[in-house]
C-alpha cells in the first residue's frame, strides 16, 4: 500500500470518527478505502457495456498501473 495525503472537509473527517467510534471501521484509513472502493466499482460499471476484450484491457491497464 502506497500512502497519500489528500484534504478533505473536516465535516468528513467527523463524520468518519463517528464511524470509527461506533465500530463500523477500525481506522479512518480503513473507512476511507471502503468508500473509494465502493466508489470505483459504481464508476468502473459502465464500463461492463465494453466487449469482454476491451474491459480485461482496462482492468489489466489498472492492474499494472498499481505497481
Amino acid at each position: 500500500m502506497k500512502i497519500i495525503t489528500i484534504n478533505l472537509p473536516e465535516k468528513y473527517l467527523d463524520a468518519i470518527q463517528v464511524l470509527n467510534d461506533m465500530g463500523k471501521y477500525a481506522s479512518r484509513s480503513k473507512a476511507i478505502r471502503t468508500a473509494l472502493k465502493d466508489f470505483l466499482e459504481d464508476e468502473l460499471q459502465m464500463y461492463q457495456n465494453l466487449d469482454e476484450e476491451e474491459f480485461k484491457n482496462l482492468m489489466e491497464e489498472i492492474q499494472l498501473r498499481k505497481k
